[in-house]
């Protein structure tokens, strides 16, 4: 019998979950203002049916940081700032702490310039990327996010891990409180949605890898030992990861490929991945309401063109996280087994199980 055997296909209300990851997330280092950040973060990629970004990442952000792969006591600080960019050393601080900061830094300076980016150096995993862009959306700004992560990706013509996953997302106002937004991985898919569902014994939906003779697989039983993801589309996202690397990598001074060591890896070495931020004010350009008023007449023609015949409706981005996000906050949320499983984890690893327990009805 699991140790969770008893919480799944129970519910658990969102706030209550984003408190008690908090409260964890303080005994295990963090300041409040850290652990604040953070619990938003990744109870918010749970509330969208992003489990594999979610509050499941919080135990091994943890671990690094008892293991002095993360500093609990660092924050970031600006190292380059001109009118329009910046870069930001994160100083191994908390990473989602380095991402929301350089997303502020990005949509402060685009509400002046209109247009802005910033790069983080020395940071490590940050959660699904979409907060971030949502963040500039809220304010009416276009908002786009990216970051490098240690290579998982093989390439066109290669047959090993070569590149990262390469994530990118973007969110764009549309005058209500539930924006277009997009977060991708550049690969097949994200590397955690494989090792997850490696760790429950489940077979891939699709041939998303390689095996260490390059041929496509839908076993993952002996990734990420041997064998590499696929690119997204093959060249397509082959060219969009090495992009991303550029941006937030190159261009910001972090380590890049084999230069980035896995936040996941029992080792001492700091991750030192990079990120990008960049948003756009609107508003500089051409009345928000001009904008609002085109975006519906191109998103109203998309959705009223002529549907499949297996089709209800045609969708936006982000439409079916904001879907699962109401839901969740409406009947509660039920987390997957791999979810409850590091989440149990961390309770023990803090000693309180029996209040993690009490969250599910």
């Amino acid at each position: 019998m699991s140790t969770v055997d008893h919480l799944i296909g129970k519910k658990v209300n969102p706030d209550a979950l984003e408190a008690w990851c908090k409260k964890a997330m303080v005994k295990s280092g963090l300041t409040e203002s850290d652990a604040a950040m953070a619990a938003d973060v990744f109870t918010a990629a749970d509330t969208r049916g992003i489990f594999s970004h979610g509050t499941r990442q919080i135990r091994g952000l943890m671990r690094n940081v008892r293991d002095g792969r993360i500093d609990p006591k660092a924050a970031p600080s600006v190292a380059v700032d001109i009118v329009s960019a910046a870069v930001i050393d994160g100083h191994d601080a908390f990473p989602t702490t380095n991402a929301i900061e350089a997303m502020k830094l990005a949509i402060e300076k685009a509400k002046k310039t209109g247009i802005a980016y910033v790069g983080v150096k020395n940071s490590s995993h940050i959660g699904a990327l979409s907060y971030y862009p949502l963040m500039a959306a809220k304010e009416g700004l276009i908002g786009i996010a990216m970051t490098n992560t240690d290579p998982w990706m093989t390439v066109p013509g290669g047959k090993g891990p070569i590149m990262g996953t390469n994530p990118i997302a973007y969110a764009i106002p549309n005058g209500t409180e539930e924006p277009i937004f997009l977060d991708i991985a550049t690969s097949s898919v994200a590397v955690t949605k494989i090792l997850s569902m490696k760790a429950v014994g489940k077979k891939l939906p699709d041939k998303w890898l390689v095996d260490e003779n390059g041929i496509p697989t839908d076993d993952p039983v002996n990734y990420p030992e041997k064998g590499a993801l696929l690119p997204m589309a093959m060249h397509k996202g082959y060219g969009l990861a090495l992009l991303v690397e550029t941006l937030s990598a190159v261009m910001t001074g972090s380590a890049f490929l084999s230069g980035i060591n896995c936040w996941l890896n029992d080792i001492p070495e700091k991750a030192n991945e990079g990120h990008a931020f960049i948003a756009l004010n609107i508003d500089a350009l051409m009345p928000e309401s001009e904008f609002t008023k085109r975006l519906k007449e191109m998103t109203d023609e998309i959705q009223n063109s002529p549907k499949a015949d297996n089709a209800d409706k045609i969708m936006l981005p982000g439409d079916i996280e904001h879907e699962k996000r109401r839901k969740a906050f409406a009947q509660g949320l039920e987390l997957p087994d791999f979810v409850l499983v590091n989440l149990y984890g961390l309770a023990e690893d803090i000693s309180d199980t029996e209040a993690f327990n009490s969250l599910f009805s």
